[in-house]
């Protein structure tokens, strides 16, 4: 419904009219298990006052209906007041009370109260997701950040299921006429913000501990622990590894902080079907469920899972506690969640490679983000609801990240704490925005941070650092760092301060590739002379931006280049390694170097790569590279070689090692598009095939039978025999995709149809439909093109957002090859380019995953023609 969309004005209207004080909620779920009722009733008693006694305001809340509405005891016409997903208050006094009751809907989109039933036992499973604007979904409220209360919760559900919320449990009661029926009262909590609030039901396995810490002033706290998955899951449940992350977590950030964990309890739950990696609801975060590690899992997916449980904690303080007044300042939750989230990994565990991830992912992620035409400054733009729902992207996140990191270079660590900690104790429980931050942050470094905002949070765009280098006869001579720093978004130039470190590598006496002397400076403007290196000796690798202290893309020098790619498995330093390895998948990806030469050098010293993480990431860019900048011409010879590369060393890494693993799921996957190994693919899964230590477990089998059902080699009794000895959720996903991914045009049209005309598909199962269907040969999805931009409208105006957005955003024909000499010319580019020109008035988050599509085919028929162009003036 058109009034879904809050806008930032009607936001900022009703917060200038009213204080919300607390929320009573009852929800009765007791007939969650049966699949044919589809919604729950679901009671709001809120208490606020209004500034302007006889205005009026309205609550949000989309429903199947609305039984009544009181407002301060008066009932009122629900087909008067109820306006769409509005509910209109008039006549409203100081001090207010409004009740409302309805049936809120279940959900299969992840929005609101998500309904899974699990296809292992047939156990129904509840839980919330609400950010940022679906708790509406499930009780009436007015939906804003700023609209802070306390919340109590009672939940009605089955007697025998676990259930939980944000606060502690208060008291449970079986029902004397029901007794297969219980409430659950909870207590209330502490103000915050209604997109945070939560609610967990169902048959959940659940484990329980405590951490006891003790705080600066000398004085105790006790926090009680749980964790919670489905039943199903309870074996691969690694309850004590979570347990003790969590106590070194929270040691961690109640030191760092100086402030005491301010939620009570800290549950963390396990979900199905979940649309994000986790959520910072306070005393109850839910994750992904993928992070139950039921298939062999690597390390770097450990410390990933690791990373993701530091960011969510940091949110208790940052986020929770201090909250951004509207969606413009996500980032002060998100950008400094994901800087903490590696901080704590680094500093509280014993893993030693988190900045060395960070820098290869993380980065990597905004890079991609920050060279699209719909980049954004870290303090965004954003009118209303829809975008900000667009907004949780890689510059919020891991640019924003990447800036604070940098912050911390320039002013200091124990400065930049020192500010967050006055930032909490200023604004515990409230709102802000970016002008109490820089506040905080200056008075205690001492420094005026406004320009730096300006230059690094209110501009869009990535630099590009070059080093222009003179040598004579073995030494250095001038040096000058060149910035080219564009807004993609405007075309201006965005010159940035930049503080970095310039490291000069060389070989050492065994061959091993090393520092040997490195220059810290300050970058500004255009072009920056570095005289510090005049007369050092030339390196063989001039690496700017070591130790990636900065915010850029690097270019190498014509010799540092040259090392790279011919002696990048002698370089011993992890995080040297990453950073050349991010430089060259730039220069892959922006079509200055044929993406072929980054497949092989991945081939060449990927085998060599000490990190897995880095590993990993490398593997998936290869793939990459070949399936969308590779010209087609040359694509099949390049796959052929890689996927040599990958059964070559899946058969000489260490048997049950991580490395293992990932040469195999590079097998899987490589082999969807190809045919040269698929007899080792069928042996593997068969077990004719046995490759030591190599654990063939449900993930794998999945990936191997995508592969053979691509190439037209799995019956659908052979993939329905696999789900009847798969009965998990992941199972069932692998069987939607691997079915999908059938090269038969009657397949294909049936994957479409499911995806794009019926609303029988979970979230999941959507997205794994799609995956299948985007695994196809050469034209055979070429009759979906029209049928695609002829679909757009209805299914933005029809489904929900989140599974409105999987729609369009997969199922763009993206998987095209240039067709001429331009990629201008292409016929998806020109379709496109007419369909946003004839839809100027769409929504502008769908606009937005339009060009954001365009951009990415654009770049991957930009690389194929420079390729192509490469080799047609080759010697």
């Amino acid at each position: 419904m058109s009034n879904e969309n809050l806008q930032r004005e009607e936001a900022a209207n009703r917060s200038a009219l009213i204080t919300t004080h607390s929320y009573d909620v009852s929800l009765d779920v007791r007939q969650a298990q049966d699949p044919e009722v589809t919604g729950y009733t679901s009671r709001s008693v809120i208490n606020f006052s209004a500034r302007e006694p006889g205005g009026s305001t309205f609550l949000d809340f989309i429903s199947g209906d609305v039984h009544s509405v009181f407002l301060n005891g008066k009932g009122l016409s629900v087909a008067d007041v109820v306006d769409g997903s509005r509910i209109r208050l008039e006549n409203l006094q100081a001090e207010n009370q409004v009740t409302v009751t309805g049936t809120a809907l279940y959900s299969t989109s992840g929005e609101g109260m998500h309904r899974f039933f699990d296809p292992a036992d047939g156990k129904c499973y509840l839980y919330t997701q609400y950010e940022p604007a679906d708790a509406r979904r499930v009780f009436a409220n007015f939906e804003q950040p700023d609209l802070k209360a306390e919340f109590t919760f009672h939940v009605m559900a089955p007697s025998d299921w676990e259930v939980a919320s944000n606060g502690a449990e208060a008291d449970r009661t079986q029902l004397t006429s029901d007794p297969a029926t219980s409430r659950w009262d909870f207590a209330p909590t502490r103000r915050m913000s209604t997109y945070i609030t939560s609610v967990l039901a169902g048959p959940y396995f659940k484990a329980e501990d405590h951490w006891s810490g003790t705080l600066a002033d000398g004085s105790g706290l006790e926090i009680p622990l749980a964790l919670f998955c489905r039943r199903s899951m309870a074996a691969s449940f690694d309850t004590a590894h979570l347990f003790q992350l969590t106590k070194q977590g929270l040691a961690f950030f109640n030191d760092l902080f100086d402030y005491p964990y301010p939620w009570g309890k800290y549950d963390q739950a396990f979900v199905p079907e979940y649309n994000l990696g986790a959520m910072e609801n306070p005393g109850l975060v839910t994750f992904t469920e993928n992070y139950v590690f039921t298939s062999r899992a690597a390390d770097s997916q450990y410390q990933g899972r690791a990373n993701t449980l530091m960011h969510e904690m940091a949110h208790m303080w940052f986020g929770d506690l201090v909250t951004m007044q509207w969606w413009n300042d996500l980032w002060l939750k998100e950008s400094f969640a994901d800087y903490m989230g590696t901080l704590g990994v680094d500093s509280a565990t014993d893993w030693d490679t988190a900045w060395v991830n960070f820098a290869n992912n993380r980065k990597a992620w905004a890079y991609v983000q920050d060279q699209l035409p719909t980049t954004h400054p870290i303090v965004a733009d954003i009118p209303d609801l829809e975008a900000a729902k667009q907004n949780f992207d890689g510059i919020t996140y891991a640019k924003g990240a990447s800036v604070l990191k940098q912050l911390v270079a320039y002013v200091g660590f124990e400065a930049f704490i020192a500010g967050s900690r006055r930032y909490f104790k200023d604004n515990a429980y409230g709102n802000t925005t970016l002008a109490d931050l820089l506040a905080a942050l200056s008075e205690a470094s001492g420094r005026d941070l406004g320009l730096w905002a300006r230059q690094w949070l209110q501009t869009s765009g990535i630099s590009t650092i070059t080093a222009d280098i003179e040598e004579h006869d073995g030494v250095l001579g001038k040096v000058v760092v060149v910035q080219d720093a564009v807004d993609p978004a405007t075309g201006r130039q965005e010159l940035r301060p930049h503080r970095l470190r310039i490291g000069l590598y060389d070989f050492d006496t065994d061959g091993s590739l090393v520092r040997m002397d490195s220059v810290e400076t300050d970058l500004g403007g255009h072009a920056t002379e570095i005289p510090e290196l005049d007369g050092k000796p030339v390196p063989a690798l001039l690496l700017v931006n070591d130790d990636d202290l900065s915010y850029a893309k690097v270019r190498f020098d014509p010799r540092s280049e040259a090392t790279a790619r011919e002696s990048l498995g002698a370089l011993r330093d992890p995080m040297a390694r990453a950073l050349c390895w991010t430089a060259l998948w730039d220069a892959a990806r922006d079509g200055v170097a044929p993406a072929d030469r980054y497949v092989a050098a991945v081939e060449k010293f990927g085998p060599a790569e000490t990190g897995i993480g880095v590993l990993l990431n490398i593997l998936g860019n290869a793939s990459t590279a070949i399936d969308r900048y590779v010209p087609a011409a040359e694509r099949a010879a390049v796959r052929g070689s890689f996927l040599d590369a990958a059964a070559r060393e899946l058969a000489a890494a260490e048997p049950g090692s991580d490395h293992q693993l990932a040469w195999a799921r590079t097998l899987a996957t490589t082999s969807r598009q190809a045919t040269g190994r698929l007899d080792l693919v069928r042996g593997i899964l068969a077990g004719t095939t046995v490759i030591q230590g190599l654990s063939v477990d449900p993930e794998l089998r999945w990936s191997l039978w995508h592969a053979l059902a691509a190439n037209g080699q799995a019956t659908e009794a052979e993939l329905d025999a696999e789900l009847a000895r798969d009965t998990t959720a992941s199972g069932r996903a692998g069987h939607a995709t691997a079915l999908a991914a059938r090269p038969d045009a009657a397949v294909k049209a049936a994957a479409w149809d499911a995806a794009v005309q019926g609303t029988a598909l979970s979230n999941q199962l959507l997205s794994a439909t799609i995956a299948g269907f985007n695994t196809a040969p050469d034209g055979l999805l070429d009759p979906f093109v029209e049928p695609y931009f002829d679909c757009l409208e209805r299914v933005w105006a029809e489904r929900s957002i989140e599974i409105a957005s999987r729609i369009v955003r997969g199922l763009y024909p993206a998987g095209q090859d240039l067709d001429g000499t331009s990629p201008d010319s292409h016929a998806v580019i020109v379709q496109t380019d007419g369909w946003l020109a004839g839809h100027p008035e769409a929504p502008r988050a769908l606009r937005r995953i339009i060009i954001e599509q365009r951009s990415h085919l654009h770049r991957a028929l930009t690389a194929q023609a420079a390729a192509a162009k490469a080799r047609s003036v080759a010697p």
